[in-house]
């Protein structure tokens, strides 16, 4: 069947190809489904694919417009092709698992104009069962030295109207991403991020991203009204173009995630496999952790970045909190608001922030000799508030600093829509090659990278591993002053299935004061205050869901206490073997299991949207034969996510790789499960 499926898809560039007396070509993943195929009709240049013989995207167009040269797109012949195949497994110090087979088909096509000029380009194509990636590569040519690219002419015509969920990209703060997920078809789309998730009728999951972007403009995909069709679109310079650059050159990989069921999208790797070896030789000093932090009081209002009689980050608030870290297992503490600048409105005056001196009352040297001496890393937190110059000339006396107070990581932030005073865009070529600067500076100086209000996650991880986290969505801090009142109990279950594709989350979980009490304050509550929309055992469980090498118990410490159910974010781990999903729909539920790294020990967990839901699981993942122990944390007696989100029923059961499982979730809810050996 595989070679009858490959040859009725060949046939599909043959077809396209002699139809205009051209050329075409196409390149198969190793198990045959998923063919491309590159041809050229009428002198433009054009990809497609096909599954199992049936088309997924049409013909496409391919190439380039530049500011004051002609566009790179017509006219075109194809004049060599190279082939090649590749199958290896690589290690990642962190991850969802801990290793990565690499296999596919690769296919470089160069394409040349017919004209006098005669530019030229390379299509490379890169083919594994689980997707494809694609890119232009710009030889150094006579012709083409110093350009700047206007657009990409790259399109992704689907062969069917797909559902999407998706995020705009052309609303107040798009390129931060930190909006709430809508669906539709992608006849209806106006300008969406990526990952755009998309289902076809027949079940197909498409994923449309991209990997390893490195100096280029961050894209965005442009639908056209009543059309199947989405064009890239690339974020600004300020001067309107979209990146600038000069031969030899090399753009970001356009992938396509593809899974026969939505069970099959995570864990999503491919990304992994479109990124450059680490560059870090030795990466042992790169840990996994939970951390603690002085982070949630700001945004219920029991504490401010600010100076003043509630300021959080003091000597006796951070040594407090390093205390409960160590106490409880935490590797690190947050301190935001400890450095000069956040007086005032530092979303216009970002350019003050210090991110050497603090304030008069934390002893930053002393804080980073208590917290070592307690075996916990102190985080420090850099916000820029977009005013990346600022941030950029203080990297190489900041990071030496903290080298020197042995500070292993570091949260930064670009609150704001374009870069202050430039007006670059979020994503712009001139954003990404700061991050890039950002992440390479740090590995150099032993540190580890959270990022908030990001670019968006390529890969990078692999090539940089310590680029450790990153938001890129609309996270916990909304349950406590967003619009709307908060995520909707939906939020996390569409997360999963598409932002969580592009890489790993800092989504901050692990409130336990859920209704948000402020008593003694002096603010007073309200029954509109936001509030996250979740029980505490689904609180419990994004612990498992949501993966990141660094999870934060984001409460104020004093709300743990004489919790039982803490017990378990002690207990969970935060780097994996294995992950396996048993169960989700997108927008519904999630259920996914995973295996602590070097430890015959997994996590399960489990999460609802707004309605309660009773999922039945096999644990076949476990080792055959072995007895196991649940410990079971799931919605209590009358819970809800509405007006009883606290009750936790806390169980043990035996069981082994021949159980069912029967998940109970109240509405809003989730249920997080810790199996060990039985003893």
């Amino acid at each position: 069947m595989t070679s009858l499926r490959l040859a009725a898809c060949a046939a599909i560039a043959v077809c396209l190809a002699s139809a205009a007396g051209a050329q075409g070509t196409a390149v198969s993943s190793p198990d045959g489904r998923t063919v491309v195929s590159l041809a050229v009709t009428n002198g433009q240049l054009r990809w497609s694919v096909a599954r199992d013989g049936t088309p997924v995207v049409t013909p496409s167009r391919l190439g380039f417009t530049f500011r004051n040269l002609p566009a790179l797109g017509d006219g075109l012949r194809m004049v060599d092709s190279v082939r090649s195949d590749v199958d290896e497994t690589f290690s990642l110090p962190l991850g969802e698992v801990a290793r990565v087979r690499d296999r596919h088909h690769e296919l470089r096509v160069k394409v040349a104009e017919t004209n006098a000029s005669e530019r030229e380009f390379w299509v490379v194509v890169r083919v594994f069962d689980d997707g494809l990636g694609f890119r232009y590569e710009l030889p150094d040519q006579p012709n083409l030295k110093d350009f700047e690219i206007m657009d990409e002419l790259t399109e992704f015509s689907m062969a069917e109207d797909l559902k999407a969920w998706w995020i705009p990209a052309n609303v107040p703060t798009p390129d931060r991403q930190e909006m709430l997920y809508s669906s539709g078809h992608i006849s209806k789309l106006d300008l969406v991020q990526t990952p755009l998730t998309l289902v076809a009728t027949s079940g197909l999951h498409v994923v449309i991203h991209e990997a390893n972007l490195v100096d280029y403009a961050g894209m965005a995909l442009q639908g056209r009204s009543e059309s199947r069709t989405l064009k890239t679109s690339l974020a600004r310079w300020k001067d309107g173009s979209a990146v600038k650059g000069r031969t030899p050159f090399v753009t970001p990989w356009r992938t396509l995630q593809l899974a026969d069921r939505v069970e099959q999208l995570v864990p999503s790797v491919l990304g992994l496999k479109l990124n450059p070896p680490s560059r870090i030789a030795d990466t042992r000093w790169i840990r996994p952790m939970k951390y603690n932090g002085i982070w949630w009081g700001m945004h219920v209002n029991t504490m401010t970045w600010s100076s003043g009689p509630l300021h959080g980050a003091t000597t006796a608030n951070t040594r407090k909190y390093i205390d409960f870290a160590a106490a409880n297992g935490l590797g690190g503490t947050l301190v935001e608001g400890w450095n000069l600048g956040w007086d005032g409105n530092w979303m216009l005056t970002g350019n003050t922030f210090s991110f050497t001196q603090a304030y008069p009352d934390y002893d930053l040297p002393g804080l980073a000799a208590y917290a070592k001496e307690k075996k916990v890393s102190l985080i420090v937190h850099n916000e820029t508030g977009t005013f990346v110059e600022n941030y950029d000339r203080q990297l190489d006396s900041a990071y030496p600093l903290y080298q020197r107070l042995g500070v292993t990581a570091i949260k930064t932030g670009y609150v704001g829509d374009t870069t202050n005073p430039g007006g670059h865009a979020h994503q712009s070529q001139y954003m990404v090659r700061h991050h890039r600067r950002v992440i390479e500076t740090a590995a150099a100086h032993g540190i580890g990278v959270v990022m908030h209000e990001p670019i968006k996650d390529t890969g990078e991880r692999r090539t940089w591993p310590n680029m450790l986290s990153r938001e890129g969505a609309r996270g916990q801090e909304y349950n406590a002053w967003g619009g709307e009142g908060g995520n909707p109990p939906e939020h996390e279950s569409i997360l999963f299935f598409t932002r969580m594709l592009s890489g790993p989350l800092d989504f901050t979980p692990g409130i336990f004061n859920l209704l948000i009490s402020r008593s003694g304050t002096g603010v007073p509550r309200t029954p509109t205050d936001a509030r996250p929309r979740t029980t505490l055992a689904k609180q419990l469980a994004l612990y498992v869901v949501l993966y990141s090498p660094v999870q934060m118990t984001a409460d104020l410490i004093e709300n743990y206490e004489g919790q039982p159910a803490f017990q378990f974010i002690r207990d969970v781990a935060v780097d994996w073997d294995t992950t396996r999903v048993l169960h989700g729909r997108i927008g519904d539920d999630v259920v996914v299991a995973r295996k602590a790294k070097g430890r015959d020990e997994w996590f399960v967990g489990a999460i609802t949207d707004e309605e309660a839901r009773t999922i039945e699981v096999s644990l076949d993942f476990l080792p055959r034969g072995r007895a196991y122990v649940a410990e079971v944390y799931a919605d209590g007696p009358g819970a809800n996510w509405r007006d009883n989100p606290l009750p936790v029923s806390i169980s043990r059961q035996p069981v082994t790789s021949a159980t069912r499982l029967r998940i109970r979730m109240a509405a809003g809810g989730g249920q997080a499960i810790r199996i060990s050996p039985a003893r």
